[in-house]
């Protein structure tokens, strides 16, 4: 039986490797063979796939921040059909990744119409979707999505779409993540030191329009409040150079880590953050944030003006519960002054982190149980004529 994945950008390789992970161990109990190929990133090798393009660099959202990976989009397309063409898949898992894994989900059906397509993480159309006929396209090519928000189940589900509601699949990752005193002690921080996070980007566009911002506010706060340090997790190789340079150029206390993001997250007494799944991850690991996000004025205008978006929460943690429950900085809003209040505000009102952990604990409950990855492997596997 042959799975062909296609995700990209780093959190796509997170989430993809977890499911990779389970179908493996899924199919050797119930004794299937399987060929698992696809495209993603390193995580997702070493689960068990074989890697035919890396697509974690190949991330930009909006319109001028794409134009740089528009021919990297192409080449890992073409070369993606060709391996189609050589391999005719029995399913294809498409992961978040949409405006890509629509297309070769559309040219999947075309040229192999016996195989089915599976979208787990869909798109969050039911979030800022302004044309609801890409909702009913995605769900019209999908034989089964396998939702991780319950609002996401029920929204395709009233398109009349296959939906599984299986869980958010981060709750399996964070079931292994160390205690604050364990991580603290791994990256040698004092227990009485003032460690912040800082997480500026996974995309290379985030490292040109939100770091400078965040690296703008770290040198206030450590004005503000000496003896702090920052800490901050290499997602990307290739981003070291402009981190190292900041950090310099800003005279900051910081310390770059590669490896396991869960150790600095951990550890962390706040963190600054950019919108995506580490805002997730920090409200479960009951760690105070501040949220920010910046496009380009030509995305956001078009956005704002042609589409008339009206998007009510950006980050996971909001979105769960559609409530403020984490302070979002957007657009015009991300300053470096507002990210120091916010920041100073949390480290210094004990009562506004407690009313964010209450909040994240009823964010908590609406993401299902653990053993998230199980049972999508489950209903991928009982998806396959032989099993």
């Amino acid at each position: 039986m042959r799975i062909f994945f296609s995700t990209g950008e780093v959190s796509g390789d997170l989430q993809g490797a977890l499911l990779v992970g389970a179908i493996a161990r899924q199919a050797s109990q119930r004794g299937i063979k399987l060929e698992m190929a696809g495209l993603g990133g390193d995580r997702m090798a070493a689960a068990g796939m074989t890697l035919i393009t890396n697509t974690t660099a190949i991330a930009g959202f909006g319109i001028l921040e794409s134009l740089p990976v528009v021919l990297p989009a192409m080449k890992a397309r073409r070369k993606a059909e060709q391996y189609l063409q050589d391999h005719p898949p029995d399913m294809l898992i498409l992961i978040d990744y949409e405006g890509f894994n629509s297309g070769l989900g559309a040219y999947c059906k075309r040229h192999f119409p016996q195989t089915q397509v599976v979208y787990y993480i869909a798109p969050q159309l039911w979030v800022w979707n302004p044309f609801p006929k890409k909702a009913q396209t995605l769900v019209a090519l999908c034989d089964r999505i396998f939702a991780i928000f319950p609002e996401e189940a029920r929204y395709f589900g009233d398109l009349g779409g296959n939906v599984t509601w299986v869980g958010h699949p981060l709750l399996d990752r964070m079931a292994t993540a160390p205690s604050r005193a364990t991580a603290r002690e791994q990256l040698g921080i004092p227990p009485a030191e003032t460690a912040i996070a800082l997480v500026p980007a996974s995309r290379p566009q985030e490292i040109k329009t939100l770091w400078p911002i965040i690296a703008t506010a770290a040198q206030a706060i450590q004005q503000a409040q000496p003896g702090v340090k920052f800490w901050i997790p290499l997602s990307v190789p290739e981003f070291r150079p402009a981190l190292e340079a900041a950090i310099a150029q800003y005279g900051l206390n910081a310390a770059i880590v590669e490896g396991n993001s869960l150790d600095i997250l951990a550890a962390a007494d706040l963190a600054i953050a950019k919108s995506g799944t580490v805002s997730l991850e920090l409200a479960l690991l009951q760690i105070p944030q501040v949220v920010i996000y910046r496009m380009t004025w030509l995305t956001m205008w078009v956005a704002r003006t042609l589409f008339r978006l009206n998007i009510p929460y950006v980050s996971p943690a909001n979105l769960l519960l559609m409530e403020n429950i984490v302070p979002e900085l957007i657009q015009e809003n991300a300053t470096p002054a507002k990210i120091v209040a916010e920041s100073l505000a949390l480290l210094h009102q004990p009562q506004r982190r407690e009313q964010m952990r209450q909040d994240y604990g009823r964010m908590r409950s609406q993401m299902g149980e653990l053993g998230v990855c199980d049972r999508a492997a489950t209903g991928i596997l009982d998806l396959m004529p032989q099993t």
